[in-house]
């Protein structure tokens, strides 16, 4: 009899964008994630056995660093988290998550210095489970600027 080997790897990417009057003035590039223990726990593995799973629903962006694999809420997060779209083809393994933190909103209410992004199951900051995160090049956002959000989750 052969054996066969099934194998996944899950990982993430993110890139964060600020724009201004619909040009782009500050890019993270695309960055890798960190999936927390309960993000694995919680989320995947709970989903998938139909224990109590989780959704990833709102994104939050913070002042602090990356997340370690044990925490379950992002440092320095700002008091306004977004709306994910989330999207994916039938034919795809990964999953898309898209948010826009709007100036209109008011977000933030004074220029910030943002560093770290997670997603979470929950609209309300400092509330839910921390999925995955990280944390890229400190940048200073304005009152009159948006921050646009797209996160992949990739199974390979």
């Amino acid at each position: 009899m052969k054996k066969t080997k099934d194998s996944v790897k899950v990982q993430g990417m993110f890139r964060v964008n600020i724009t201004e009057d619909g040009k782009v003035v500050g890019d993270s590039g695309w960055r890798k994630n960190q999936i927390t223990n309960l993000g694995f726990n919680q989320y995947l593995v709970g989903s998938l056995g139909n224990i109590s799973g989780k959704s990833v629903t709102h994104a939050a962006l913070g002042t602090g660093g990356a997340p370690a694999a044990s925490d379950t809420t992002l440092a320095g997060e700002q008091s306004v988290r977004a709306a994910l779209t989330v999207a994916t083809s039938s034919s795809s393994k990964t999953l898309r998550n898209t948010a826009t933190f709007s100036s209109a909103n008011s977000f933030v209410t004074a220029s910030k210095n943002i560093s770290n992004i997670g997603l979470f199951n929950t609209s309300t900051a400092a509330t839910g489970t921390l999925f995955a995160g990280n944390t890229y090049a400190s940048s200073t956002v304005a009152t009159n600027q948006d921050v646009n959000v797209t996160y992949d989750i990739i199974f390979a």
